[in-house]
C-alpha cells in the first residue's frame, strides 16, 4: 500500500510555510528605518550582526522621535553627512555613550556609521553617511546601517564650508526619521 500525506497536513505545511515568509518579511522590514529629507526619503538598513547595541539604542532614540528635526550640521564634500546632535554643533546628544562596536565592515558609500570623539566609547547619537569611499575610518568607527534606497537625497544635502571643517550655515535637517510601520 502506497504511503500518502493527507492533503490537511499538506496544506498545514504550506500556511505555515506561508506564516514563516511573512514573519521574515516582516522581520526584514522591521530592519528597515526611513529618513525623511527634503528631496526624499531614504532608506536605511539596520545591521544588528554588526553593531546590536548601536542598533538597539538608535532604534531607541529613532521611536522616541529624537532624531526628527535634527540638523545636518557637518558635512564635508566627498566625505560624509553627520547629523544626530541636538545642540546642531557637534557637542551635543542623547547623554548615553554606546560602548564600540568595531567591525571589519567597510566604509564606502552608502555606510551608516556612528560618530565619537578621540574616545572608541564615546560614540552617542551623531552618525554620518559616507558620499565616497572612507576606508581609513575601518575598524575605528561602529557601522550600524547602510543605505539601501534615497542615496540621491543623501547627495543633495547642502554641504559645509571647507574652511570650517565641514559645519554648514543654514543646514538641511532630518525631517523625520521612522520605522515604516509607525
Amino acid at each position: 500500500m502506497p504511503w500518502t500525506i493527507p492533503t490537511s497536513l499538506v496544506a498545514g505545511g504550506f500556511a505555515l510555510l506561508g506564516l514563516g515568509i511573512a514573519a521574515t518579511a516582516q522581520a526584514e522590514e522591521q530592519n528597515r528605518i526611513h529618513m525623511e529629507l527634503k528631496d526624499g526619503t531614504v532608506v536605511i538598513k539596520l545591521r544588528p550582526d554588526l553593531a546590536p547595541n548601536h542598533v538597539a539604542r538608535i532604534s531607541e532614540l529613532i521611536r522616541q522621535g529624537f532624531y526628527d528635526g535634527l540638523k545636518f550640521h557637518r558635512v564635508i564634500d566627498g566625505f560624509m553627512a553627520q547629523t544626530g546632535d541636538p545642540l546642531g554643533n557637534g557637542t551635543g546628544g542623547s547623554g548615553q555613550n554606546i560602548a564600540a562596536e568595531f567591525s571589519d565592515f567597510p566604509h564606502i558609500r552608502g555606510t551608516v556609521s556612528m560618530a565619537r570623539a578621540q574616545d572608541p566609547n564615546s560614540a552617542d547619537s551623531q552618525f554620518f553617511i559616507v558620499f565616497d569611499e572612507a576606508r581609513f575610518l575601518d575598524g575605528q568607527y561602529t557601522v550600524w546601517g547602510e543605505v539601501e534606497e534615497g542615496m540621491e537625497h543623501v547627495d543633495a544635502i547642502k554641504r559645509g564650508d571647507n574652511q570650517r571643517n565641514g559645519m554648514v550655515t543654514d543646514p538641511d535637517i532630518i525631517v523625520r526619521m521612522y520605522f515604516p510601520e509607525s
